[in-house]
């Protein structure tokens, strides 16, 4: 019964490491966005300066 879970909880394990990934990149894009001086709206960083 255990080989039957094991695929399973591969798959969730590698679900939870793709979504934690996906969050962890936005934070640090707003992040970054913020310190360049523009603000995130919709996933695009709008506003910064170019300089």
């Amino acid at each position: 019964m255990s080989l039957l879970f094991r695929p399973l909880r591969t798959l969730m394990m590698l679900a939870f490491a793709f979504a934690a990934g996906i969050g962890f990149d936005r934070i640090k894009h707003s992040e970054r966005c913020q310190i360049a001086g523009g603000s995130v709206l919709a996933g695009l960083c709008t506003g910064e300066d170019n300089d």
